[in-house]
């Protein structure tokens, strides 16, 4: 079966980084679209980057030029490097995995996307 497991969350101060990891088994990898998404309490779960099957990458404005989502297709590992955190990027990051045809697809969409990690706490202090 699919599995997306998260790793590399955790308590940091304000202005830190931290480096998330999602490992994919179960799964073509090369063959999908990921994205990594944030839920933070009480609100609803939102789009923070994705990278499609060719590389090409899409980012919330809330995170362009602080995070940077990469594939490693030999390792089957997608990551999201977080710079420069604020607290109000305190969510669970999931990670996610879409079935796209199209090779330039980076989905903003969460609709869209086929298999999910169970997250992974991030905690901005300030």
């Amino acid at each position: 079966q699919v599995q997306l497991v998260e790793s590399g969350g955790g308590l940091v101060q304000a202005e830190g980084s931290l480096r998330l990891s999602c490992a994919a088994s179960g799964l073509t990898f090369s063959s999908y679209g990921m994205g990594w998404f944030r839920q933070a309490p009480g609100q609803e779960r939102e789009f923070a980057a994705a990278v499609s099957r060719d590389g090409t990458t899409a980012y919330a404005d809330s995170v362009k030029g602080r995070f940077t989502i990469s594939r490693d297709n030999a390792k089957k590992t997608v990551y999201l490097q977080m710079n420069s955190l604020k607290p109000e990027d305190t969510a669970v990051y999931y990670c996610a995995a879409d079935s796209t045809w199209f090779l330039r697809t980076a989905q903003r969409e969460s609709a869209e996307y086929d298999y999910w990690g169970q997250g992974t706490q991030v905690t901005v202090s300030s």
